[in-house]
């Protein structure tokens, strides 16, 4: 395909998410309140779904979703992650940074999700937010948190923070790992879905506007208990189990 029909093509996505977006915005200000929870997970999981089809990704997933209350931890490549997991598995309830929150559009909607967020930047802040995390285990939801803490380039992971799995350890709740990877016709690790340094949003949606034939691909591999786990090694096991998949 030449440049300017690639070109073309982005935009046309583009526009298209805007609007899926902005229609995403109405529901969300003007029914989203009055929906019973069965009913929103429904409209989340329609929405982070047709958002992936109409910037061209395809998804894939291999083994399922782990059933009832769950810690679910996968490693982070992108601003896209949430809604791979989401279409999947809409009823959990992310951890995210809270910048996400004032983010255009987007922020809005993940707000809507029942995010949890914390100021990475306030060191004390981990603290309050496992107490909600370990709320929300104790009345039965998902909640899904990036261990990385930060975004990589989806070619290898960065050490996994311990801290955050201390809801799941202290409630008793089963951890499930995910190992996450977007990939094109091109690689098999898409350099268009990273989300790295100073990338704006802008830039990281062109990029994935233009990419060819982009698959994300979620492997949900098996839960493990926690009762009486140490954090630590826990964390170090479920880094070592995700990139075993990933390779």
């Amino acid at each position: 395909m030449s440049s300017w029909r690639r070109k073309l093509r982005a935009a046309w996505r583009l526009t298209a998410v805007v609007l899926h977006g902005l229609h995403g915005l109405w529901v969300v200000w003007v029914t989203f309140a009055q929906l019973a929870p069965a009913q929103r997970h429904a409209r989340i999981q329609w929405w982070s779904a047709k958002t992936l089809r109409l910037l061209g990704l395809t998804l894939r997933v291999h083994g399922q979703a782990h059933p009832g209350p769950t810690l679910m931890v996968a490693n982070h490549v992108s601003w896209l992650d949430i809604m791979a997991l989401h279409a999947v598995c809409p009823q959990a309830r992310f951890v995210s940074k809270a910048q996400v929150r004032h983010w255009p559009l987007i922020g809005r909607l993940v707000d809507a999700g029942g995010t949890l967020y914390i100021e990475r930047e306030r060191a004390r802040d981990a603290m309050r937010v496992v107490h909600l995390m370990a709320e929300a285990l104790s009345q039965g939801q998902t909640v899904a948190v990036f261990p990385e803490g930060t975004t990589a380039d989806g070619h290898r992971l960065l050490p996994f923070h311990a801290n955050l799995l201390q809801s799941a350890v202290a409630t008793a709740t089963p951890i499930q790992p995910v190992a996450l990877r977007f990939s094109d016709a091109h690689q098999p690790v898409s350099e268009a879905a990273q989300y790295l340094g100073e990338t704006t949003l802008a830039q990281s949606l062109w990029r994935i506007a233009m990419a060819q034939d982009m698959v994300v691909t979620l492997h949900f591999l098996a839960a493990h208990a926690t009762a009486h786990a140490e954090r630590r090694a826990l964390a170090q096991r479920l880094r070592q189990e995700i990139e075993d998949a990933l390779s």
